[in-house]
């Protein structure tokens, strides 16, 4: 699987502790004070707290108790002189982690996610479809396998043929010769009783370099029907040769553009809004005015889960598109889809809730939404 990047933050405020379990990889990579200050000369630091490693005493007793923390400043920020500073910090997936800020001024992390999973949960009884049906990643089909080794097997069958001693073969040519009774012109006066020609071993040899020829040429006079034959079966394989070869390099050629039309690049807009077509659907574009059935994973930057609707039962978003029925980012972002495809949005503050605070999410958050859409009226 492809490592993905994508964009990671968290809003430390003052007196406030943010709480993370990492669902994947981050890099913290940047620290910075928020853009409106509370205090225009107080410093104002960031606190971690981690849980401590520990080794394990099997002499011990098993009794559950909470895991020691440990807690440490990752920076120390003041207005007007250091108002950012650079961080390389890993967060690793399942990490439980604290934030906190000591003074009076929001602190901003940045970083982006190492590796980005895409987890959709099963719904087998929707009959609408589910994102956990989704292929990301491209699969070899058994059944071509099996074609592509009987061609080979084909191919490689008339590569080898039944090797023959030189006196093998000048007994072979001289048996076929006096079975034909075709005798040479140039010893048409030299026959044996019953008119049978009689061939000594050079005039042998002579004809069996002329039969064994296999340049595509006419075989020269006193070839054999029989390996006239043999040739014409010869040009028969070459020709299922070439035509076996063109359908393996269209078959390529289709595979390459199926595999070049899933994969996507992550695209910004001037707005801000991200978009990246994790699968290009094979139905009609979305355009602004048309009905539009959705299924959705929405999730902080952080990977945590606010709202989905992929679970048994659950009825797919309905709305029509560039009426102001949902937030910008999805009148801007479901726009050219096609029926079956998949985009990932991540939605800035300006084209999401902006500074409301709606339930769960709190003001001006970054949003990130996994799409499939599943049908358009």
């Amino acid at each position: 699987m492809s490592a993905a990047l994508a964009v990671w933050s968290v809003r430390v405020e003052p007196g406030k502790k943010a709480s993370l379990t990492a669902q994947s990889d981050i890099r913290i990579s940047v620290a910075a004070l928020d853009a409106e200050l509370k205090d225009q000369s107080a410093r104002s630091s960031v606190k971690l707290t981690y849980v401590t490693p520990q080794s394990i005493d099997e002499d011990e007793d098993e009794e559950e108790s909470l895991p020691p923390t440990t807690s440490t400043i990752l920076c120390s920020l003041t207005p007007g002189k250091i108002e950012h500073a650079p961080l390389d910090l890993v967060i690793n997936e399942d990490d439980e982690v604290e934030f906190e800020v000591i003074g009076k001024n929001v602190i901003y992390l940045s970083g982006n996610y190492i590796t980005q999973p895409m987890d959709f949960p099963a719904d087998e009884d929707d009959s609408d479809g589910d994102l956990n049906d989704t292929d990301y990643d491209s699969e070899v089909d058994t059944a071509e396998l099996d074609e592509m080794e009987h061609d080979i097997e084909q191919d490689d069958s008339h590569r080898f043929e039944e090797i023959k001693t030189d006196d093998e073969k000048e007994a072979q040519r001289a048996e076929e010769s006096s079975s034909k009774k075709r005798p040479r012109e140039s010893d048409a006066g030299e026959s044996g009783i019953g008119g049978e020609q009689k061939l000594s071993k050079k005039q042998l040899k002579k004809l069996n370099k002329k039969l064994k020829a296999e340049n595509g040429e006419a075989v020269p006079g006193g070839g054999s029907k029989e390996e006239e034959s043999k040739k014409d079966v010869t040009k028969g394989e070459k020709k299922e040769k070439d035509a076996k070869k063109e359908k393996k390099d269209e078959k390529k050629k289709s595979t390459e553009n199926g595999a070049q039309k899933k994969k996507g690049e992550l695209k910004e807009t001037p707005g801000g809004l991200k978009m990246k077509d994790v699968k290009v659907g094979n139905g009609k574009a979305a355009k602004k005015g048309d009905l539009v059935s959705i299924r959705y994973i929405g999730k902080f930057m952080d990977g945590k889960v606010f709202d989905s609707n992929v679970k048994p039962k659950e009825k797919p978003l309905r709305f029509r598109l560039g009426r102001g029925e949902v937030i910008k980012g999805w009148d801007e972002g479901i726009v050219g889809m096609q029926t079956g495809g998949e985009r990932l949005l991540i939605i800035p503050p300006n084209l999401g809730y902006g500074s409301r605070k709606q339930d769960g999410i709190p003001a001006n958050s970054t949003l990130r939404f996994d799409c499939k859409l599943l049908a358009i009226k």
